[in-house]
């Protein structure tokens, strides 16, 4: 065993997760099932690469004034 080891800490955030999901044991699955509904997606290789040919050029320094109506 390592010097600093605590063979019975656990801490109170790990204690609440714990507990929530000793209350909730579907919880895990919900979680998934919510990740799967926003980022979870198969890419499209064309809509991807109109993405990326949609992109615009930006100037070296974004805050410069050229271009700027009010510039001499």
């Amino acid at each position: 065993m390592s010097f600093f080891a605590r063979p019975h800490y656990t801490s109170e955030a790990t204690q609440f997760i714990n507990e929530l999901k000793a209350k909730k044991p579907t919880l895990e699955a919900e979680q998934r099932q919510g990740r799967a509904l926003l980022w979870d997606k198969k890419l499209v290789a064309t809509e991807q690469a109109d993405y990326l040919d949609a992109g615009v050029a930006q100037q070296a320094y974004v805050y410069g004034t050229s271009g700027h109506p009010n510039s001499k």
